[in-house]
């Protein structure tokens, strides 16, 4: 930095003096006495007066901003230090466990795979002479081993077959007798009547008339639609391979004298 720049961000008024003269010989200067040359120079004077002042404020003001950037860069730098330093706190563990890893992989790759061998059962000994065991035992096996007809027969093939015929027909028969899943679903309907003089007891006895297999009636209630006219709102659980929407919109507008049409409000899976 050389010293033209040191003496530029130094707070420093250099004519300050000449300026404090001026501003005291305006103001000490009797009232009238003065001329017209005069409060040319005074004017003059007042205006570099009002100028400096400006251009101190602005260096005040440049000289804040500066050193409020300066410090958010400093306390980023110190975020990115203290980020920096645990991450490389994390890399040496990291290390420190592959070193482990690959001493522990080392090591039981150099481990030889240990092999016991079978000991075969020492002779005894007598006086010198070695005796011979007895060995009925082994004998009566390999003759056993060598009854087992180790093709088979017809009649064992023929038994074997029927075996699996009679399991394969009881399975069949215990998969018939369980009870399969019974898909069932929730709907509501909405019966609109006529108009607001339809006797709503009445229509509701004949949508609970209507009788199937699977279908189950629930709750009902009475919602208001407008200008007096309510519309019944009722629940039925039905399983879905027996009854079906239209099935239920078809039954339930025959009776023509009350119902204007069905609608399906909600249907959800059981």
């Amino acid at each position: 930095m050389s010293s033209v720049d040191f003496l530029a961000q130094e707070k420093i008024w250099f004519d300050k003096p000449r300026y404090d003269e001026a501003e005291r010989r305006f103001y000490e200067r009797p009232d009238g006495s003065s001329q017209p040359s005069q409060d040319v120079g005074a004017n003059t004077i007042l205006q570099d007066i009002a100028r400096a002042r400006e251009n101190i404020q602005k260096s005040l003001a440049g000289s804040i901003s500066s050193a409020a950037d300066q410090g958010e860069i400093i306390c980023r730098i110190k975020s990115l230090e203290l980020e920096n330093h645990s991450l490389y706190k994390v890399v040496d563990d990291l290390r420190a466990a592959l070193s482990k890893l690959d001493c522990r992989v080392s090591v039981l790759e150099k481990a030889p795979a240990v092999a016991t061998p079978a000991t075969a059962p020492s002779a005894p000994y007598t006086n010198g002479t070695t005796v011979q065991q007895k060995t009925s035992a082994p004998v009566k096996d390999e003759e056993e081993d060598d009854d087992i007809d180790l093709f088979g027969s017809d009649e064992d093939d023929e038994e074997a077959e029927q075996l699996k015929e009679q399991r394969l027909k009881e399975y069949a028969e215990k998969k018939a007798k369980k009870p399969g899943i019974i898909a069932k679903s929730s709907i509501l309907l909405d019966v609109k009547p006529w108009d607001d003089e339809t006797d709503m007891v009445k229509l509701e006895e004949c949508v609970r008339s209507v009788v199937a297999d699977g279908l189950l009636w629930g709750t009902s209630k009475l919602v208001p639609v407008g200008y007096g006219i309510k519309k019944l709102q009722i629940a039925c659980v039905v399983e879905d391979d027996k009854v079906g929407t239209d099935m239920l919109e078809e039954e339930i507008t025959k009776f023509e004298d009350y119902i204007q049409s069905v609608d399906v409000a909600a249907f959800n899976k059981i």
